[in-house]
């Protein structure tokens, strides 16, 4: 059976982040979109105040409905648990099942400042506006201890492809409107090995049917562990 993949990109990256995951899973026959949030990796020239948390869930929620996407595998990586987190919220009819991978996990009324804590909120020491807009994460900052990529090919492939961030999206509150039918989605978690300490993994749990996966890498896990992010998504794929 052939399944359809929608995976969403964290802060600073874009659709390009998963080239490598997309390819396998592509292999095998399955559908798969990437799509790139306003204001990042090649839709960085949108950047401006406006751009926030809730214009990130309309540009997935604008991709399945103008796709016409159902059953969907919605996947999002780091502050893209925010984002699919309220594309499920609403667009609950249109997905399957949606995977967290190494992601913010949210509450209704949860910003991913509240999520995260002092490990974003560091990154605003160094914010600076461009366009009106009060960005962080900038690529000349080295950043990739924070995204635990080591393999000096893998860095010189993705560094001129990252991009800052509006720190708008990290502040703004997660709104759910539907969250009965949103919580009813079956969920699952891959996460790093390293993040394990930090997270509730009992309740990681009990809101998946115990699938919690760990992948002993990086944060950026899709790219340095691709072959393994991708055979776990497609054992999600038969569930």
């Amino acid at each position: 059976m052939v399944a359809t993949y929608v995976l969403v990109h964290g802060g600073g990256h874009g659709g390009w982040c998963y080239q490598p995951v997309a390819r396998l899973l592509r292999a095998r026959g399955h559908e798969v979109y990437t799509p790139t949030l306003t204001g990042l990796g090649e839709r960085s020239h949108l950047v401006g105040p406006e751009i926030d948390l809730d214009m990130h869930v309309t540009d997935v929620v604008n991709v399945l409905r103008f796709e016409d996407l159902r059953g969907v595998i919605l996947v999002g990586h780091s502050y893209g648990g925010m984002v699919i987190t309220g594309v499920a919220d609403r667009a609950a009819d249109r997905i399957g099942h949606v995977v967290y991978l190494d992601a913010a996990n949210p509450n209704n009324g949860q910003s991913l400042v509240d999520v995260s804590g002092p490990i974003i909120l560091v990154t605003r020491e160094k914010a600076r506006t461009v366009n009106g807009a009060e960005l962080v994460l900038f690529p000349g900052e080295d950043p990739m201890s924070f995204y635990g990529v080591k393999d000096p090919e893998k860095i010189a492939w993705m560094k001129p492809k990252l991009t800052a961030h509006p720190w708008k999206c990290f502040e703004q509150k997660l709104h759910l409107e539907n969250e009965a039918a949103m919580r009813k989605i079956p969920e699952s978690h891959i996460v790093c090995t390293s993040t394990l300490a930090t997270r509730n993994v009992a309740a990681l749990k009990a809101s998946s049917d115990g699938r919690v996966w760990d992948v002993d890498t990086g944060h950026d896990l899709m790219i340095t562990e691709p072959e393994k992010v991708a055979e776990l998504l497609l054992r999600v794929a038969t569930l």
